[in-house]
C-alpha cells in the first residue's frame, strides 16, 4: 500500500528544487530546536575562534594555538561515545540539557574571567576542552533526538536544514568573531555567545521527553562494546562511516591553505579564509537547492555518487594548484597585496563543489541512520561517528601536511582526490548491498 500512495505525492514536490520546509510545519518542536541550534552554533564559533585569537595574543605562539584542538580531541571522542550511552539510557531531553547547561557555565566562566581580566593560558585550555566535551555529548544526544519528533520521509529535508546550519555557523561565526573581537575585545564576544546559547535551551526546554524506545542499556563498557557489535553486523552504516573516513583522510587540504595564500596564490591570510568559506559557502548552496535530493530513495548509491564528485573536486583542486605552480595567469609579484585572483576564484569553485557533494553525502548518511538504526542504538552509533567525524578531518591535515613537506602543495590534493575515487569505487563494488539500499525498506 505504501509504495502505492507515494506517487500521488511526488508530482507536487518534483516541481520544488529549493529546500523542503516542511518538517517546520509538521513539527513545531524540531522548528524550535533547529533555530536554537543555529543560533547556539554561531555562537559557540564565535567563541571558539575569539579563544584562539585570545591565546595567540596572550602567548604569541601559533603552537599553542594549535594545542587548543589537540588538548580537545579526546575529551571530545570520549564524552561523545559516553553521551551516545546516556542518549540511549535515559530522557534525551535531559542529557541534552545538562551538557548544554555544562557548556552554558563553562562559556559564562569565559566571559566572566574577560571581564575582571584574570584570563590565562591555562584557563582558556581548560574552558575550551569542557566546552568541547559537553558539544559533544549534545551533538550526539540531538541526532537521536530528531527521527522522534519528524515522520521519516522528512528525515532528508531536516539533514539538508542541518547544511543550512552548518553553512551560517562556518560562513558567518568567524567573519563575525573577528569583527567583534576587533570592535569590542573578548569578554563582549564572549558574552554575545553566551546570549546566543539561551535559545538553544528554549529549543530544549519545550521538547516533550524523549525516552529511547526498546530495552535500556546501563551506560558503561557493556553498553559500548553492544554498539559496536551491532556496527558489524550492520555492513550499510559501518561501510558509510569507512567511505566519510577516507573523505576526510585524503580529501581535506584545509592545512595547505596558509602555505598556499603565502607561496602559490598570493593574497595571505584572505586568500586562506576564502578558501576555508568555500566548503561552507558550497555546503549551503546544497542544501538551499536540496528538494530533488531528499526525494532519491537510493541513498548508498547516492552516498557512492556525491563521494566521488567529492574526489574529483578535490583532483580539480590540485590540478589548479599545480597551475600556479607552473606560473599560470600570476602576476608580476605574488604577495598579500598582488594575488592570482583567476585561479583563486577556480579553486573558490572546486571547494565549493566539494562542500555542497560532501554536504549531499551528509544528507544521506545522516538519514541512514536516523532510519535504519534502532532507536535504542541510535545514540551509541551516533557517538562513535563522533570519533568518525573527529578523527577524519585530523588524519587528513597528518596526510596533507607531511606529503606537502616531503613533495609540493599540489601534490597532495591531486593524489588523495585519485585515492578517494578509486577507494570508494572499490569498496562499494565489495560492498553490492550498499549500492542497492533503499531508503523505503532501511536496513542496517
Amino acid at each position: 500500500m505504501t509504495r502505492e500512495r507515494r506517487p500521488t505525492r511526488v508530482p507536487r514536490l518534483s516541481r520544488d528544487h529549493f529546500i523542503d520546509l516542511r518538517p517546520f510545519r509538521v513539527s513545531p518542536p524540531f522548528a524550535r530546536l533547529w533555530i536554537g541550534s543555529t543560533l547556539s552554533g554561531l555562537g559557540g564559533q564565535l567563541t571558539l575562534v575569539a579563544i584562539m585569537l585570545h591565546m595567540y595574543e596572550l602567548t604569541g605562539s601559533t603552537l599553542a594555538v594549535s594545542m587548543i584542538a589537540v588538548a580537545g580531541l579526546v575529551p571530545m571522542v570520549l564524552a561523545g561515545l559516553y553521551g551516545g550511552m546516556l542518549a540511549d539510557a535515559f530522557d534525551r531531553r535531559l542529557v541534552a540539557l545538562i551538557a548544554a547547561t555544562v557548556t552554558f557555565a563553562s562559556t559564562g566562566l569565559l566571559a566572566a574571567l574577560a571581564w575582571s581580566h584574570l584570563e590565562t593560558v591555562w584557563w582558556l585550555y581548560v574552558l575550551s576542552v569542557v566546552n568541547s566535551a559537553a558539544n559533544s555529548i549534545v551533538m550526539a544526544t540531538k541526532s537521536a533526538i530528531t527521527p522522534r519528533l519528524l515522520p521519516r520521509e522528512l528525515l532528508p529535508a531536516a539533514a539538508a536544514l542541518q547544511g543550512i546550519t552548518v553553512g551560517i555557523m562556518v560562513m558567518a561565526g568567524p567573519a563575525l568573531a573577528g569583527v567583534l573581537v576587533a570592535l569590542v575585545g573578548y569578554a563582549w564576544t564572549y558574552t554575545v555567545d553566551v546570549v546566543l546559547m539561551l535559545s538553544l535551551f528554549l529549543g530544549l526546554w519545550a521538547l516533550p521527553s524523549v525516552r529511547p524506545e526498546g530495552e535500556l542499556a546501563r551506560p558503561g563498557l557493556e553498553s559500548l562494546r553492544d554498539g559496536i557489535a551491532f556496527l558489524k553486523r550492520a555492513p550499510n552504516i559501518r561501510l558509510q562511516y569507512v567511505l566519510d573516513i577516507v573523505a576526510m583522510t585524503f580529501g581535506q587540504p584545509m592545512a595547505l591553505f596558509p602555505a598556499i595564500g603565502a607561496v602559490l596564490l598570493g593574497g595571505g591570510p584572505i586568500t586562506t579564509g576564502a578558501l576555508t568559506a568555500a566548503y561552507a559557502f558550497g555546503a549551503f548552496v546544497s542544501s538551499l537547492f536540496s528538494g530533488p535530493i531528499g526525494r532519491y530513495r537510493w541513498h548508498g548509491l547516492g552516498i557512492e555518487r556525491a563521494i566521488l564528485v567529492y574526489g574529483a573536486s578535490v583532483v580539480a583542486f590540485g590540478a589548479v594548484m599545480l597551475a600556479a605552480a607552473l606560473g599560470w595567469f600570476a602576476p608580476a609579484s605574488l604577495d598579500e597585496s598582488h594575488a592570482n585572483l583567476v585561479l583563486i576564484g577556480v579553486a573558490f569553485a572546486c571547494l565549493a563543489v566539494a562542500g555542497g557533494s560532501d554536504n549531499v553525502s551528509a544528507i544521506y548518511r545522516s538519514t541512514m541512520m536516523q532510519t535504519a538504526v534502532p532507536d535504542a542504538m541510535r545514540g551509541r552509533l551516533q557517538g562513535i561517528f563522533i570519533v568518525v567525524v573527529a578523527g577524519g578531518p585530523r588524519l587528513g591535515a597528518l596526510y596533507a601536511g607531511t606529503l606537502a613537506t616531503l613533495g609540493a602543495l599540489w601534490f597532495p590534493p591531486l593524489l588523495g582526490g585519485l585515492l578517494i575515487m578509486g577507494l570508494v569505487a572499490l569498496l562499494v563494488r565489495l560492498t553490492p548491498r550498499f549500492r542497492a539500499y533503499d531508503a523505503l525498506a532501511p536496513v542496517p
